[in-house]
């Protein structure tokens, strides 16, 4: 993500497991090291069975920017059914000198701090919200943020173009929809007062059932790797962190590959962009995947 309205290792894959306490958990954790994955047993034993997500994660960032990590930051929380979140940092913001990285991070670090927060109750846009305005920060990102009660029912809140999808039974029966302001330059929240808010944000809510599978990624997956792709890669495998760090090695060569012909290079010709007009008659069209930070998250719906 390129336009602004306004170290660990250099791959990062994890299997998460929900049997840690939100209060306790550390953010530098879910950025920089590696773990095992389990699913939590649920805290209760009711008559009817309660639902959790097992989670894996991978993240790869830019080219340009493994030195310090990428500009995309992520957290999982066990609490409830499960929270999931990713914030993309705007990367215009460098021309500032401002570095993209600070902004997502720390929106990420204060919505994992507002978890449980009894005035956010359990609704993601308040969420957004009370992150935003505790984040200090200058730059700007777009965010997604899932939460899961522990009967199913998932709520969204999305800004700008990181995207959602629910699978059941091998086929796409959710996803959630970008919002832009124009092609290549997405909602996002900003450190300017003239921007976006939580307000802004796409609300959706949708119930979940044991074995439905969640796909939740920044542009950088969505940009660069087709539907039937994410479908395909899914289905073949059953623990969910080698699904995401194939989904995340899958949109890193395509965004590396001039020829592929991409979801963003087909957008992008939708909208008018195309190599000039020689080039046009020598039978050439614009193609080519798009460099960016990849985050990757997939979590599959298990009975507690």
């Amino acid at each position: 993500m390129s336009i602004l309205i306004s170290r660990s290792s250099i791959f990062h894959s994890r299997g998460l497991s929900f049997s840690f306490s939100h209060d306790s958990f550390n953010f530098d954790s879910i950025l920089n090291k590696r773990g095992s994955l389990s699913c939590a047993p649920s805290e209760l034993s009711p008559v009817r069975s309660e639902v959790s997500f097992c989670v894996g994660t991978h993240l790869i960032p830019h080219p340009s920017k493994i030195d310090k990590g990428g500009e995309d930051a992520f957290f999982v929380s066990s609490y409830n059914g499960g929270v999931l979140a990713i914030a993309d940092g705007v990367s215009g913001w460098s021309e500032q000198n401002v570095d993209p990285a600070l902004f997502s991070k720390e929106l990420m670090a204060n919505a994992l701090n507002f978890v449980g927060d009894e005035e956010v109750n359990d609704d993601p846009q308040l969420l957004l919200g009370k992150a935003h305005a505790a984040t200090s920060s200058k730059g700007s990102a777009t965010v997604i943020v899932a939460m899961m009660e522990k009967n199913g029912i998932l709520k969204i809140a999305n800004v700008g173009d990181c995207g959602l999808w629910v699978l059941r039974k091998g086929k796409k029966i959710f996803s959630t929809s970008p919002q832009e302001h124009y092609f290549d330059c997405p909602y996002q929240l900003s450190s300017d007062v003239v921007g976006q808010t939580y307000l802004d944000a796409m609300v959706c809510t949708l119930e979940l059932i044991e074995g439905d599978t969640i796909v939740m990624g920044s542009d950088g997956l969505f940009d660069n790797v087709f539907d039937n792709e994410i479908i395909s890669t899914i289905l073949r495998f059953s623990d969910v962190v080698e699904a995401a760090k194939a989904l995340a090695y899958l949109a890193s060569n395509h965004s590396r590959d001039p020829s592929f012909d991409s979801p963003y290079s087909l957008e992008a010709r939708n909208r008018g962009y195309d190599v000039p007009w020689w080039k046009k008659i020598l039978g050439r069209k614009l193609t080519g995947g798009k460099l960016d930070d990849i985050t990757v998250i997939v979590g599959q719906v298990t009975s507690s």
